[in-house]
């Protein structure tokens, strides 16, 4: 299959994308407002997202450390980068140059220049930085971080209190900053799931305290910025695509264990475009049965109006459409405690051993019915959680399925506490029939992507729904005419039950799209057998891919799935690479730094 030329590989590798910065370094204003509509012209003609990217990165490199503002952002969910880009467009509103980067494509070398400095950083399960992130907050806490005697910074963590370490990448690099000689200009802020009530005033801030650091005058409403305004999107996080469902499939046998679903939505009239590894943003509502046992336990009108932030609605359209009751956070079990006045639920609040066990096992519904407490609708409603968008990954390729998006959706249900559970996002999913209509955002994840050249090999590793994205890989690579090798790990129950697009993978595999196929089934057998125990059975060829050159990719569960792969990719390079176990570890921090190993874990 030859490659579409309106779709080829992006052209511009790492050096030539160094030419261009050296190339518009010096060049007066006028020039750049016409080089910077010449590429709007391209971008617009030809909609390419690594185009854009490498013209973004390299205007971006071309300023100066010293003489703007810099933002550095980690982000595993796309909040941090949301609200950096944010930070970016009001600096840029009031006149200051800014350079906006994720944290794995900041030049480490630059920070000793760095005369300004904002980080905004997520932190991760158990205090860990994203992924992005990593070879960032290693280097900033590691020996070699130079003194920063001359630098002025701030701050901003992204977290869950339903965590025990809080912001703690955050708290981390706020306070190395420090230690290495910066001046702190204001108080670090630490945001919650709610990020706005944190993160608008903060932002705020950042943008005034920056513009007096930098020496800018306020900028007039008729000044055009050196840097164009970046373009409106119109339709986001916060302004949902209505999708219709197309196909709404279970791909799991009826007699498995879990119910796997695949979706087809239309995206046509949307204008939303995505890559292979982004994700789609679905805003979910609450089931209905769910809803009406907690106004009953409450004792509660659902009809009775409540207003919290300037918004009045029924306490029923609350507990649907606005509020989380799957998930269970600290921050209202912490308040329930209070009302309950329980010695065994204080107890359990007041051990970080057991409280994570109640935040991971209890509902809403489960606190209420254990340890029963009297609330006022208004109270009840505030101390809830705003309800969230659920993020999946994308498992098809708009080169082939055009104005389409595919989902790999597996339903949550389970019995608890002598009753029926059912995660809100995935049955809300499972249960729209075709031409309903889902409210649905693309959320980019520029750390996912397939290698610019279209010649590399790549291993993908996604056991269950995590082999979502790599149905999209496979799709963009054989639209494009890849003549890279494709190699797929993929793990789950039983084969007969649960092997998902099975007949795909067979066609892939006759037509030479897929070059080897792995396969881990844990309960065909007395022994189980995972995708870990596959990956270091093929060790040797995996070894000699990676040396080849291979990209690496890993997606699914990140509590014990992504834990276990990177301990069994560990081995295979420690053994067959002839490797101690810390200088294997350092392999796989090289091959991440080089964005050749590339995880999307949930």
């Amino acid at each position: 299959m030859s490659a579409d030329p309106a779709h080829a590989p992006f052209p511009l590798p790492d050096e030539k994308a160094g030419l261009l910065a050296r190339l518009i370094d010096g060049l007066e204003p006028a020039t750049l407002h016409w080089l910077s509509g010449y590429a709007a012209g391209l971008a617009a003609a030809r909609p390419d997202v690594r185009v854009r990217e490498a013209i973004a990165l390299a205007a971006v490199e071309s300023l100066v450390p010293s003489a703007c503002l810099t933002i550095v952002f980690g982000s595993q969910t796309g909040n941090a980068r949301r609200v950096a880009e944010s930070l970016a467009r009001q600096a840029e509103g009031a006149g200051l140059s800014v350079r906006l980067l994720r944290a794995d494509a900041y030049p480490l070398r630059d920070l000793k220049a760095e005369r300004l400095l904002y980080v905004v950083i997520s932190t991760q399960g158990e205090g860990d930085p994203p992924d992005d992130a990593r070879g960032f907050v290693e280097f900033l806490t590691g020996r070699r971080a130079p003194r920063l005697d001359e630098l002025k910074f701030a701050v901003l963590g992204l977290g869950d209190r339903s965590y025990p370490k809080f912001c703690a990448i955050g708290v981390t690099i706020d306070a190395r900053l420090a230690e290495l000689g910066a001046e702190r200009l204001f108080a670090r802020g630490d945001a919650d799931v709610e990020v706005d009530t944190v993160a608008r005033p903060w932002l705020a801030r950042a943008v005034e305290i920056a513009r007096e650091a930098l020496n800018i005058a306020p900028v007039s409403a008729n000044v055009t910025p050196l840097r164009p305004q970046r373009a409106a999107i119109t339709r986001d996080r916060d302004r949902p695509f209505p999708a219709e469902v197309l196909v709404n499939q279970r791909i799991t046998a009826r007699d498995a264990g879990k119910d796997v679903r695949h979706i087809e939505l239309s995206l046509r009239d949307s204008g939303l475009l995505y890559e292979p590894g982004d994700s789609l943003g679905v805003w979910p509502t609450n089931p209905v049965g769910l809803v009406g046992e907690i106004l009953s336990v409450l004792k509660s009108d659902g009809d009775v109006s409540i207003d919290l932030g300037g918004e009045t609605r029924p306490l029923r359209e609350w507990l649907h459409d606005k509020r989380e009751l799957t998930r269970l956070s600290r921050t209202f079990a912490i308040a329930h405690a209070a009302r309950a006045r329980a010695d065994d639920l204080d107890a359990i609040i007041a051990s970080p051993v057991v409280l994570p066990s109640l935040l991971t096992d209890y509902q809403v519904i489960d606190l209420l019915h254990a340890f029963p407490a009297t609330w006022t609708p208004q109270d009840f409603v505030a101390a809830l959680r705003p309800l969230t968008p659920r993020l999946y990954s994308i498992a098809s390729s708009q080169k082939v399925v055009e104005e389409e998006a595919h989902l790999t959706v597996a339903r949550l249900t389970y019995r608890a506490f002598g009753r029926d559970h059912a995660g809100a996002a995935s049955n809300f999913l499972a249960q729209r029939t075709p031409e309903s209509r889902l409210p649905v955002f693309i959320e980019s994840n520029e750390r996912f992507r397939l290698p610019a050249d279209a010649s590399t090999d790549v291993v993908m590793i996604g056991p269950g729904t995590g082999v979502a994205p790599f149905r999209a890989f496979l799709q963009e690579r054989a639209a494009i005419g890849a003549t890279g090798r494709n190699w797929l790990f993929f793990g789950n129950a039983e084969f007969r039950r649960d092997f998902l697009y099975q007949a795909e993978w067979q066609q892939a595999l006759k037509r030479g799209e897929l070059h080897r196929l792995d396969l881990a089934f844990s309960r065909d057998q007395a022994h189980k057998i995972y995708v870990q125990q596959r990956i270091r059975q093929c060790g040797r060829e995996l070894y000699a891919w990676l040396e080849n050159g291979a990209h690496l990719y890993v997606c699914g569960d990140a509590t014990r799935m992504a834990k276990g792969v990177h301990g069994a990719l560990r081995d295979v390079i420690r053994e067959h690479g002839g490797r101690s176990e810390e200088d294997a570890e350092g392999y796989l921090a090289r091959l991440a730094t080089e964005r050749r190993y590339s995880r999307d874990v949930y």
